[in-house]
């Protein structure tokens, strides 16, 4: 049996780690589905669960039914998981999905693999000051123009990307937005869609856009990075 599988004491699988391994099979079997409707191969395209507020058990026994790739939003959460999860041997790529300080830089760069959330030279300059080797970041494009949302609009995009590519240290791999949250996915493919033709323009081969409740719409619009918490690991834990 895989070791996966955990028991409680009488030999029963618990139903925490049933859940997700379940609802990790099903995601990715949707993905599977909507990237074979627009003639993609699957393969091209990496589920992130999302453990902000989760604790680390949960992500544990996720890593442990096959996920490699693994998002918060905050330093200061994910740097006492990280550690923790470390020291039980449990390594996976870190994405930081959330706003990022600058002041909080230096500790991101010894937790995280990638960062998403790129949207000012300032943070860019910061980082690259702060790098031992190249760090790779994805630049937060705010397509839908949401004022509580951070994220350079679409026009400034090629600008910014521009200047993040001549900083030493800063690997430009791509462009993450977040989607307004809405009843019916179908409204959000137009912000797909663009942030896919900016990268198209671009040559950035990384978008990251797609939750939850939108990730099949985002993966027929070209998503690479698809970043799903509450169908992984259930409602939030906080």
């Amino acid at each position: 049996m895989a070791a996966w599988l955990a028991h409680d004491g009488r030999g029963a699988m618990t139903p925490a780690v049933a859940d997700i391994v379940t609802n990790v099979s099903r995601v990715r079997s949707r993905m599977d589905a909507a990237a074979r409707r627009v003639g993609r191969d699957p393969g091209d395209i990496t589920l992130i669960a999302v453990s902000k507020t989760h604790p680390v058990e949960a992500i544990r026994r996720a890593y442990e039914a096959g996920l490699r790739d693994f998002a918060e939003n905050r330093v200061q959460e994910a740097a006492a998981k990280i550690e923790t999860l470390r020291a039980q041997g449990c390594v996976p790529r870190w994405h930081l999905v959330g706003h990022l300080q600058t002041n909080k830089v230096k500790v991101a760069l010894n937790l995280f693999d990638i960062l998403h959330s790129v949207d000012s030279i300032r943070l860019a300059r910061t980082i690259a000051n702060h790098a031992s080797g190249p760090v790779p970041v994805l630049v937060e494009v705010n397509v839908a123009g949401e004022s509580t949302k951070f994220g350079v609009a679409p026009e400034a995009a090629p600008d910014l990307v521009r200047n993040l590519r001549q900083l030493p240290d800063i690997d430009v791999r791509g462009l993450m937005t977040v989607a307004p949250h809405v009843d019916d996915p179908e409204d959000v493919r137009p912000v797909f869609h663009q942030l896919r033709q900016l990268g198209d323009a671009l040559r950035l081969r990384e978008l990251s856009m797609g939750m939850t409740d939108d990730f099949e719409v985002a993966i027929e619009e070209g998503s690479t990075l698809v970043r799903v918490g509450r169908a992984v690991f259930g409602p939030r834990a906080g």
